[in-house]
């Protein structure tokens, strides 16, 4: 199917799923991660009216956005893999929020480099790992918390909610229990940080989005549905 079918029908999904469980379509965001899909994919998908796209590489993602708002006026670039330290710079200056928020150690470096936004501080998920050890995120409450305090001693960052994958399994049970896992952290962080919104819950892929927003889901990121299997 074409792009722009695809994004008629996973629209169709969400809404469809929103509704059947009592909630609002339009409490729920759709992201196209196009990782390893170039330029006339993603353009496809903007006509479509896709306005966030979601990247895993700074590198990859400066190579193909470069000019990319002026091209897709209100659109967002939300970096959702993995940041080393040294791409920090150049991530700030690239994407409109980093939702792969995963360690102490991030958090320095990133509010290091915003500290002179002013009123301009820069969105930030923090990463819980739902519980497989070769995915990075903060593996409890208590390092999550850790992450968070480090995040006050900086202007520039603006903690905005959290950030999950399930794991990678046909089974529904462990599934829902990731996105539990997180529902539950967020009410704890607004407990124990009020000042910070955490209204964003970004969980959901394309084999699992459905399941996420049963749960609770505010942002699915949805990549094969959209664009097929990687280029």
């Amino acid at each position: 199917m074409a792009v722009s079918d695809n994004v008629r029908r996973v629209r169709d999904e969400v809404a469809e799923t929103c509704l059947r469980v009592g909630r609002d379509p339009g409490e729920v965001r759709l992201m196209a991660v196009s990782k390893f899909h170039e330029w006339p994919s993603i353009e496809k998908a903007a006509a479509a009216g896709i306005r966030l796209f979601g990247e895993s590489r700074v590198q990859e993602a400066a190579r193909k956005f470069m000019g990319f708002r002026e091209r897709c006026l209100n659109a967002e670039l939300h970096l959702i893999g993995s940041l080393q330290r040294n791409k920090v710079k150049a991530a700030v200056g690239l994407f409109d929020c980093i939702e792969s928020l995963d360690r102490v150690e991030l958090v320095l470096e990133l509010g290091r480099i915003t500290r002179d936004r002013g009123t301009n501080p820069l969105p930030v998920l923090f990463e819980l790992n739902a519980g497989e050890e070769s995915k990075s995120g903060f593996r409890d409450e208590d390092a999550l918390c850790a992450g968070v305090e480090a995040a006050q001693g900086f202007s520039g960052l603006l903690p905005s909610g959290l950030m999950t994958m399930a794991p990678f399994t046909v089974e529904e049970k462990p599934v829902r229990e990731a996105f539990r896992k997180l529902v539950k952290m967020q009410a704890r962080l607004r407990l124990t940080f009020p000042e910070y919104g955490w209204d964003c819950l970004s969980m959901g892929m394309s084999g699992d989005f459905k399941i996420a927003i049963e749960e609770g889901s505010t942002l699915v990121r949805i990549g094969t549905a959209i664009f097929g299997d990687r280029q």
